[in-house]
């Protein structure tokens, strides 16, 4: 099969973006109508402090376009989890004609896997993370401070917060995709275990929205454990990878 030149890869390349940029467009314009009801949903967290604390909790505006551009932010971020299948799956068709048949095979499991993995992450951190490190945030000087929150900063940070994990969360997925594709070794991972969970923790005091111990245990325990995870992942993955190349 003769070889594509690289002009019409770049110009498939900007095809996939522009429809993928398309989707996203689409998916914000969707969440954007409901802008109200997920401002609710992403101030459960802050509800949930000021009801384990005791405390009145106000989200203030600081200046007139700041509710306009969190708006825009929620959007955003919504039309992004709306559209992320498709996105995945313009990926996936960009890379897939220079592939084995048996390798193309891998695109379902990975589009579904992505999204799952994805989906997993912003669940952790809106029902686990978020809402234990929000009212030990407040706690804080107690009753001398009555705390008003810009909602932009909150909702940026609320947002950050369930995107980095999200991504963090495709660990296994990315695992079993390259150990498919034969670009990893579930031996590589493991010789390197000692630092990737010392990379794990720098990388979980950076995210975590507070400095203390428990809420850094939260975040890295579990990414530590997904790491585990993808080495057993791709080790299944290579012994089920040795069959079809053998045949290939």
């Amino acid at each position: 099969m003769k070889e594509a030149p690289l002009v019409e890869h770049l110009e498939e390349l900007r095809v996939r973006l522009i429809r993928s940029l398309l989707a996203w467009m689409v998916g914000a314009g969707v969440a954007y109508a409901f802008r109200v009801e997920l401002l609710a949903i992403l101030k459960r967290p802050l509800d949930l402090a000021s009801q384990a604390r005791g405390l009145e909790v106000n989200l203030i505006v600081l200046d007139i376009t700041e509710p306009f551009i969190t708006s825009l932010r929620v959007a955003a971020f919504g039309g992004l989890i709306l559209a992320l299948p498709f996105i995945v799956y313009q990926v996936w068709a960009f890379i897939a004609p220079g592939l084995y048949p048996h390798e193309r095979r891998l695109a379902v499991p990975f589009l579904l896997g992505a999204g799952f993995s994805f989906t997993v992450g912003v669940v952790f951190a809106y029902y686990v993370l978020l809402p234990f490190a929000v009212p030990f945030l407040l706690a804080f000087l107690g009753d001398v401070i009555t705390p008003q929150i810009s909602i932009g900063r909150y909702i940026g940070q609320m947002l950050t917060y369930m995107a980095v994990m999200g991504i963090l969360f495709e660990l296994p997925v990315v695992s079993y995709l390259l150990t498919r594709l034969g670009f990893l070794d579930w031996r590589f991972l493991a010789q390197n275990r000692r630092v990737a969970i010392v990379a794990i923790v720098a990388l979980a005091a950076i995210i975590t929205p507070t400095a203390d111990a428990v809420n850094l245990a939260l975040v890295s325990v579990p990414l530590v454990f997904l790491y585990e995870v993808s080495i057993w992942i791709s080790r299944w993955a290579g012994r089920r990878q040795t069959q079809p190349d053998a045949q290939a």
